[in-house]
């Protein structure tokens, strides 16, 4: 299934993409798209829903975050290769993991606004995903069953905030608009294997990123089993699990989102974003 929410900012509705393409309102049925409505067991019964029945939702219709009630939105870096190399670093022995503030949190077409005076704003291109329960001290052998769904994800990073300013990366990741999500979530008996998604981003119609999952570090099931050792995740927490070569800090010259530029995220499994710079 394909989980969406629709609606201005703070009014959003649950609804599911049907295998026309058609986004059904499931609002009537289903409260929205909340922890206790991402349990392996919810989801197996919301599978058997008769999608004909529900509304059709206009197109036109905002999409916001594809899951609410997010109480933890952990990142991975450094998990291609590539990205490692051309930011100057080596390779990591364990998941390089920080935090992105829950505000931070966007629609997949929100605008991303610019901070005040921000002249090195950047992409990530990254896939995400959703947790379904609780994870303490998981094996990698069980990890994906803890999973929800899988979705896009942009880790816009202010690159003089995170590496000049003296502290934690999540200093320059978690302004206000810095972590658009969607505009699905995917769930996992639809999407079985999340090494296996090929996904690309594009500035101004520019492709700068182009990469394929199975070329990650540290696997789902890896960040999954290692994470839970040391922090308790919860069900709806985001996890977004790095970036591939192609960010415009690793260009040289530099090169970072302006005012007007559009970010355009796309996979054939996970949909498409795309975000306006203001």
């Amino acid at each position: 299934m394909k989980l969406i929410r629709f609606g201005t900012q703070g009014n959003e509705k649950p609804g599911i993409l049907d295998n026309k393409g058609i986004i059904r309102d499931v609002s009537s049925l289903i409260p929205d798209w909340s922890p206790e409505w991402l349990s392996n067991e919810k989801l197996a019964l919301v599978k058997q829903l008769d999608l004909d029945i529900f509304p059709i939702v206009d197109t036109a219709q905002r999409l916001g975050t594809p899951v609410t009630g997010v109480r933890q939105f952990i990142a991975i870096g450094l998990n291609y290769g590539e990205h490692a190399r051309e930011a100057g670093l080596e390779l990591p022995a364990e998941p390089v993991v920080f935090l992105k503030a829950i505000t931070s949190l966007s629609g997949p077409n929100d605008n991303v606004v610019l901070p005040p005076n921000s002249t090195a704003t950047d992409w990530e291109l990254e896939l995400g995903f959703v947790m379904s329960k609780i994870a303490q001290n998981v094996s990698e052998a069980d990890a994906l069953d803890y999973v929800a769904g899988y979705c896009l994800a942009n880790d816009v990073s202010e690159r003089h905030w995170q590496l000049q300013r003296n502290g934690q990366w999540g200093k320059g990741k978690s302004f206000d608009t810095f972590g658009p999500i969607g505009p699905w979530l995917v769930t996992r008996d639809e999407l079985t294997d999340p090494q296996n998604v090929q996904f690309s981003l594009k500035v101004n119609d520019e492709l700068m990123q182009s990469a394929h999952t199975s070329d990650m570090i540290f696997s789902v099931a890896k960040i999954i089993a290692y994470v839970s050792q040391f922090m308790t995740l919860l069900p709806g927490d985001v996890v977004i699990t790095g970036t591939p070569a192609g960010v415009g800090g690793g260009m040289k010259p530099a090169r970072f989102l302006k005012k007007g530029d559009v970010v355009t995220l796309d996979s054939n499994l996970l949909g498409q974003q795309k975000q306006v710079i203001v």
